[in-house]
């Protein structure tokens, strides 16, 4: 999981023994960034499925689109906490990179 690799670099000495190169920062930080796009790009999927829910519940189909539309509410909700989480660790890689670079 690419939260999982963000963090172990951010764990890692900044400088010296033991730091990551330049190269897996960069390497993990397109990979975060990659997994961002995705994150927003299956918000976006769920939240026009479930734009076409609510239009068919208004047309009175609520019954049977009601699971649905909470399952899809439900991973909304997660995504969007795992966008907020993942944006925050890659603006520390972020920052880690500009102190490799400047090294």
């Amino acid at each position: 999981m690419i939260e999982t690799e963000i963090r172990m670099l951010l764990a890692a000495p900044a400088l010296g023994e033991g730091a990551p190169s330049r190269a897996a920062i960069e390497h993990t930080l397109t990979a975060g960034y990659a997994r961002a796009m995705a994150l927003e790009a299956e918000q976006g999927r769920l939240r026009r499925r479930m734009t076409d829910l609510a239009v068919s519940a208004a047309d009175g189909e609520v019954e049977s689109h009601a699971s649905e539309l909470r399952s899809h509410a439900a991973r909304l909700h997660a995504s969007e906490r795992e966008l907020l989480q993942l944006r925050e660790l890659i603006a520390a890689l972020r920052t880690r990179a500009a102190q490799a670079r400047a090294a």
